[in-house]
């Protein structure tokens, strides 16, 4: 009986977090190339300790992935120089200058 209520309980829990992937009304938003920059911005802060973990709602740092997330979003500027929008390339020059900031003050 306590395996059939274990198995119930999670099957449960598997429900409520694939609600909104199956339900046929949920929309993703569209991607564009500020909502990727802004997703990556986000993922470093989680690595910088500074958001929580959206899974577990806890605050952990790994700065050696936080410090690959800013390269990978500094090598994203160099390599669509010249292609951006106005808009486009003041978001990802704001976002690397408040990270990097970040990231210095959390190795020092």
């Amino acid at each position: 009986m306590t395996e059939n209520k274990i198995a119930g309980d999670q099957t449960s829990t598997e429900n409520k977090k694939s609600k909104g992937k199956s339900d046929p009304a949920f929309k993703f938003p569209s991607i564009t190339f500020s909502t990727f920059i802004v997703s990556l911005n986000s993922t470093a802060l989680v690595h910088l300790g500074v958001m929580g973990n959206p899974a577990t709602n806890e605050s952990a740092k790994n700065l050696p992935v936080a410090k690959q997330t800013i390269d990978i979003i500094g090598m994203l500027e160099e390599k669509t120089k010249g292609n951006l929008t106005a808009e486009e390339e003041k978001l990802i020059k704001n976002i690397l200058h408040d990270l990097r900031l970040m990231y210095v003050k959390e190795v020092k």
